[in-house]
């Protein structure tokens, strides 16, 4: 996800397809009909425009965790998930942060990073997580199929 903010460089060194995963995402929100989602990942996914403008652009409302939340996330996925290491009470903040996004009017979760559903399922949480991993795959998938 992070290194979709390369894509307007890659697009123009390339001349095959290429399947944005912020807009793959930002179309399976629209048809689960929502209108505002969270966004977890990495800090620069959470931080910068390049990932929630991307959304935004698909009249989507995009809100991420607060400051100390985002660091977070952030330190669970490299310093825990990155290494292969799943602790209880990562998933336990990473509940608690998803929580407080559900407080602020998210009504799915956009999980914006390949490493976050080693951690947390559809199974732990009260709203739709988007697993952008399955979904970017799947659309690849469609995509070579249609042709």
């Amino acid at each position: 996800n992070t290194l979709h903010k390369l894509v307007d460089n890659i697009q123009r060194s390339i001349k095959i397809p290429f399947i944005d995963i912020r807009d793959v995402i930002a179309n399976q929100i629209k048809v689960a009909g929502f209108k505002k989602v969270g966004l977890l990942g990495l800090k620069p996914t959470m931080e910068e425009y390049f990932y929630k403008g991307r959304i935004q652009k698909h009249d989507i409302e995009v809100v991420v965790p607060n400051e100390e939340e985002r660091r977070i996330v952030h330190n669970i996925i490299l310093k825990e998930l990155c290494v292969g290491e799943t602790k209880q009470s990562s998933k336990e903040q990473i509940k608690k942060i998803i929580t407080n996004l559900i407080k602020n009017r998210a009504e799915g979760v956009i999980l914006a990073c390949t490493e976050i559903p080693l951690l947390i399922k559809q199974e732990d949480v009260k709203v739709r997580l988007f697993d952008t991993t399955r979904i970017h795959a799947e659309s690849a998938v469609d995509y070579s199929l249609e042709k």
